[in-house]
């Protein structure tokens, strides 16, 4: 477990650096996000080559984790080429001055890799201790884990048709998944990932993978989603409205 540990925290740091790399030759701190789904997909490979193991358990939740990733990052990419630097980045390196690169290796990229490392911790416990056949948590986080897939994903395509349309620019976007919440697509991630930990339980060590779904939620809500993007429409009388009607992050129905 410890050299698995060990050996997936390179793994992820030398893969940020990287990114770190060519986003300071492109002055573009933004492609980090393209990254994030593909360092779970390093997380996970890294620690299934170095377990040596091929059982049920584990074979799952590597592949759960490829699908997600190689789907979240090529939406971002496809987002991010239509769009280029994300506002919330393009701001904070503005902001900086002069010390750009090691503002966004300490204040981006860095604190990416430490989450990354932490979140992965029910991909590197089922693969240091995975068990063969479907046990109960197996197919309850499984399930979770497909609302979660599904509520991020449709949510994001329903978002990128919605955009497309130039009829719809400067409204707010209200059909669909998002009339059940604001952020559906940040409730389908955090979800994956209790449904990822439900899977990780019985492989032991349960008190550290339930960081994992805990760090991801408090994150997206807190610090990097929710919050964030909504001061955004602070000023948005339309958006407002949508506030006080429509969930901020669990669905449910519209509120009268």
């Amino acid at each position: 477990m410890q050299t698995i540990l060990v050996h997936s925290a390179i793994g992820i740091l030398a893969f940020i650096l990287v990114v770190y790399t060519i986003a300071q030759l492109i002055k573009d701190n933004s492609i980090v996000d393209i990254a994030w789904g593909l360092g779970f997909i390093i997380a996970a490979a890294t620690s299934y080559y170095e377990s040596g193991i091929c059982f049920t358990q584990n074979v799952l939740v590597n592949i759960l984790v490829l699908v997600w990733g190689l789907r979240l990052a090529v939406y971002i990419y496809v987002r991010h080429s239509s769009n280029g630097e994300d506002y919330r980045y393009r701001e904070m390196r503005e902001g900086w001055g002069n010390n750009v690169a090691l503002m966004g290796l300490l204040k981006v990229f860095l604190p990416q890799a430490v989450m990354m490392f932490i979140i992965a911790f029910p991909i590197m416990v089922v693969n240091s201790y995975p068990h063969n056949g479907f046990q109960i948590t197996d197919i309850v986080g499984l399930i979770i884990w497909i609302i979660g897939f599904y509520f991020e994903a449709v949510g994001d395509m329903q978002m990128q048709n919605y955009k497309r349309n130039p009829a719809n620019k400067g409204k707010v976007m209200n059909v669909g998944l998002w009339k059940y919440t604001r952020h559906p697509n940040y409730f389908g991630e955090a979800t994956m990932w209790w449904g990822i930990f439900l899977i990780a339980i019985p492989s032991g060590y349960w008190y550290i993978s339930l960081l994992s779904p805990i760090l991801i939620t408090l994150l997206i809500i807190k610090v990097t989603g929710v919050d964030l993007l909504e001061k955004k429409y602070a000023n948005n009388p339309e958006y407002q409205e949508y506030i006080r009607t429509t969930n901020s992050f669990i669905p449910g129905p519209k509120k009268s």
